[in-house]
């Protein structure tokens, strides 16, 4: 089942400029999608259509199955089933401890104090920030701001999760803390959208991924489907990942080909290499 559907989506700047250029784009519900692209491809611009913050020029969103509606009834339910971790925490981040800023969307939508508490407690509790709820979300690392911003969709209890370059700005340790955080919440059956330029992260937790550039889906399909079509990623401005770009020269300035479709982690170069030599 589709649970977010974008069809021939145009969107244009006030000055006339297209931004999206008649995207394609749906999700089956339970996946782990990444859009992969560029900077300035448009991957937060789509993003942004998706619960209705922006509306598009021409086309339609469907969510769980119904046109999306720009009313504001029907936009604060659409909110609550999709959220939207955007790039930059600080973005989302504004209440004085995060106790409070997790909190603010269950009071938002007339929740209980009770069922509030339970809540953060609990959104808290998949992101590993227990005992900061009296913190001032100002004071915390660019990770542990990334995790609260995703408790704060989290406590809404949404069904989709949408996150604009989740490890942008984040250490290698801190980057893969969330990655772990996406996969398990993927796990327990959220949908999880990821934009990003990373080709190294996405083959390893995206099921599928569509490849975007100046506003148009240029490719889509499984991990190995998208990279071993090596020329739409260099004319997406991209790269192999790393391990599939040595599988690359080994093959082409070395005669040297382990198998007939480059490997993309390092489990897969791994199985690759011990299979060659096998032979």
């Amino acid at each position: 089942m589709k649970i977010i559907e974008a069809k021939d989506i145009v969107y244009k700047y006030p000055d006339g400029t297209k931004a999206l250029d008649n995207i394609n784009f749906a999700v089956e519900k339970g996946d782990m999608v990444a859009l992969l692209g560029p900077n300035g491809a448009g991957k937060s611009t789509l993003f942004l259509h998706f619960n209705g913050i922006l509306e598009p020029s021409s086309g339609e969103i469907d969510v769980d199955g119904e046109k999306l509606n720009y009313k504001k009834k029907s936009l604060l339910r659409v909110r609550q089933f999709v959220g939207i971790v955007f790039q930059n925490p600080d973005d989302q981040l504004f209440a004085p401890t995060v106790e409070e800023d997790v909190a603010f969307g269950p009071l938002n939508i007339g929740l209980t104090q009770e069922e509030t508490k339970k809540r953060v407690k609990d959104s808290l509790r998949k992101v590993g920030m227990e005992g900061f709820e009296k913190k001032p979300p100002h004071h915390l690392s660019g990770g542990q701001k990334k995790r609260i911003a995703i408790a704060g969709i989290l406590a809404m209890d949404p069904k989709v999760m949408i996150l604009d370059e989740p490890t942008s700005g984040l250490d290698p340790k801190g980057a893969s803390k969330i990655l772990k955080l996406l996969y398990e919440l993927n796990a327990e059956g959220m949908t999880i959208i990821i934009s990003t330029h990373d080709v190294d992260l996405v083959p390893i937790y995206a099921k599928n991924i569509h490849v975007i550039k100046d506003g148009k889906i240029i490719k889509k399909g499984s991990p190995h489907e998208v990279f071993d079509d090596v020329s739409v990623i260099r004319k997406a401005d991209l790269r192999l990942p790393r391990i599939a770009h040595l599988s690359e020269i080994l093959d082409k300035q070395d005669h040297f080909k382990m198998s007939d479709s480059y490997p993309l982690t390092i489990g897969e170069a791994r199985k690759s290499f011990m299979e060659f030599i096998d032979k």
